[in-house]
């Protein structure tokens, strides 16, 4: 089982790399390490278990916040329309994206990140990602609002960019431009 000492904090070298396309068909390891990642999410939202040991919440994880530079995700979290959104993706891809932007107001957080970094995080309002599922399946979905926000966070794990990198560093809290305000 996979806990907080298993997570990668900031200032380790492999969250600044690009990570490796996984090869296809997925090995039983690659398998076994997303179905790892996706207890510990499951885990970390369980009031009991989180608290039993240490885990603090989280709704998705890259495969390089637990030290291994693949392209593999794991996302588990219900959206603003009560809908559960659960994936484990190999080589995700946004292969299309809207024009407008949105954030979250309250900021975004990282299990790699121990300290709070406020500013808004500018991201598409709506994504359309391609991926394979673990039976090594292609499979693309369209997301948008929390679950499309979470997505773009972890590719972005895959890539080396961390969320506060693209905060504004002028304005923290500055409106991202793009943004459609309702």
């Amino acid at each position: 089982m996979l806990t907080m000492d298993d997570i990668v904090r900031e200032g380790h070298p492999i969250l600044r790399k690009v990570a490796k396309e996984v090869d296809l068909p997925a090995s039983e390891e690659d398998k076994e390490t997303l179905k790892a990642m996706m207890t510990f999410l499951i885990n970390s939202q369980n009031e009991e278990i989180a608290k039993k040991y240490h885990l603090r919440a989280g709704i998705g994880l890259a495969a390089p916040q637990i030290g291994i530079s693949k392209r593999m995700i794991a996302i588990y979290l219900t959206d603003e329309q009560d809908k559960l959104h659960q994936y484990t993706w190999f080589n995700p891809k946004i292969i299309s994206h809207s024009v407008e932007m949105t954030y979250l107001e309250t900021g975004e957080a990282c299990l790699s990140v121990d300290r709070d970094v406020p500013g808004y995080v500018p991201r598409y309002a709506r994504i359309k990602v391609k991926a394979y599922d673990m039976n090594n399946r292609e499979v693309t979905v369209k997301l948008k609002g929390l679950a499309a926000i979470a997505v773009q966070h972890e590719i972005d794990h895959l890539n080396g960019i961390m969320f506060y990198d693209r905060i504004n560093p002028d304005d923290p809290f500055k409106i991202p431009e793009g943004v459609v305000l309702k």
